[in-house]
This record gives structure tokens, C-alpha cells and sequence, in this order.
């Protein structure tokens, strides 16, 4: 190592955020920084998010997922539901995500519960993704142990000589989406001298509540 990990740091200057800038809306305003992160050139991914479960002895867990759509207030992606996820959800369908934008010194914390999207939504979806994709999901024992990658190309392999041509392969029932139906979002911006400006909503009586943290 180059460099002493102590002494990784960035100013992230001076960028005005208050509370008066904030949308009613939580999910409105998740939707204004998404947009913005979308239209830097460098954030290849703009939609990652890295989603915390925990599973039946109070292990928590992350791993990054894409946001994939924005469903009635809820925030959906998809994954396989055997899965060490699928199965930590099952149990205790409490979760959290975290978005990051490096390019524009922000981040973005949300709480919820995690319920599974309707079937002819996930279907739609999943005949949306690349041939190869659905495939993958198809074939891929998720979170389970595999002697080695060729299992994988050979099922595959498999799959394909079976399939038709122009033939859409079946969506597996135990893939599919999850929509993340929040109670609670912080909004932080960068700021210098570690003083950043952070801002919650949170749910009270039906209604979003916005308040200020300290950094």
C-alpha cells in the first residue's frame, strides 16, 4: 500500500443544501438526485444501491443491487428468491439501502419493509433483460456453493439446445422482484470540514416528516 489508509480524505467543499430546497416527497426527491446522478458522465451505475439484510441470528449482510424501477412510492429490484437475500427476507422482510454518488459528494439511506411484486411484473421484466441474462438466472443456484464455473456454461449450454429458435425461456419461479416500501430516507450532502449537511424523512401519522441531523 502506496498510501496510509489514514490518510484517504477529500474536501468536499462548500454546496448549498437546506431544508427549503427539499421536496414534500421523499421518493420526489430521490427522483431529482437520481436524475442529476445520471447525468454525470462517470457514474456508471448510477442506480446501485447497496441493500442490508439480516438473516434468523441477527447477522446482517450487504451487497449491491440495481434499482429498477420506482413502483408506487416503493423502490423495486429483482433477484433470485433462494438466494441468501430471498431467504434473510423471508424471515424478517426489514431492509435498508444505500444509495452513493462519489462525483456529487451525496448519499442516500432508506428504510422499509421489502414485499415481493407481482408475478406478471417480474416476467415482464425478466423478458426484458438480455437472452444471456435470463439464461443466468435460469441456470444460477444463487448464494449456494458450486464445484467450479463450468456447471454453470454447461447448464446453459444446455438450456439453449432445448429452447427453439426466436423461443423466450419460461421465467422461473423462483426469480423475481422486490419492492422496498419505505419508512424512513436520510439525505446527506458532502460538506467541508466533515460539517455535512444531513436531512430525514420520516414517516408520523401518515404523513412525512423532514428534520435536520446533526453530521
Amino acid at each position: 500500500m502506496t498510501k496510509p489508509l489514514k490518510d484517504f480524505r477529500e474536501d468536499y467543499g462548500f454546496k448549498e443544501f437546506e431544508i427549503a430546497s427539499l421536496e414534500s416527497d421523499p421518493v420526489e426527491q430521490l427522483k431529482n438526485w437520481l436524475d442529476a446522478a445520471i447525468h454525470i458522465p462517470d457514474e456508471v451505475e448510477p442506480n446501485a444501491m447497496t441493500l442490508a439484510t439480516v438473516d434468523s441470528e441477527g447477522q446482517p449482510s450487504a451487497r449491491i443491487v440495481l434499482l429498477k424501477d420506482i413502483l408506487d412510492g416503493g423502490l423495486v429490484f429483482f433477484t433470485n428468491y433462494l438466494s441468501s437475500k430471498g431467504n434473510e427476507l423471508e424471515q424478517n422482510a426489514k431492509c435498508s439501502v444505500v444509495f452513493w454518488w462519489r462525483k456529487l459528494h451525496r448519499q442516500v439511506r432508506v428504510e422499509g419493509t421489502a414485499e415481493k411484486v407481482d408475478g406478471a411484473y417480474s416476467t415482464t421484466y425478466f423478458h426484458s433483460r438480455p437472452i444471456g441474462n435470463q439464461l443466468g438466472a435460469i441456470v444460477s443456484p444463487q448464494s449456494q456453493v458450486i464445484p467450479s464455473r463450468e456447471v454453470l456454461d454447461q447448464a446453459i449450454d444446455a438450456l439453449e439446445r432445448e429452447l427453439q429458435p426466436g423461443e423466450m425461456p419460461k421465467r422461473p419461479e423462483h426469480w423475481g422482484g422486490y419492492r422496498i416500501i419505505p419508512h424512513r430516507f436520510e439525505f446527506w450532502q458532502g460538506h467541508s470540514n466533515r460539517l455535512h449537511d444531513r436531512f430525514q424523512y420520516r414517516k408520523e401519522n401518515g404523513s412525512w416528516i423532514i428534520e435536520r441531523l446533526a453530521p
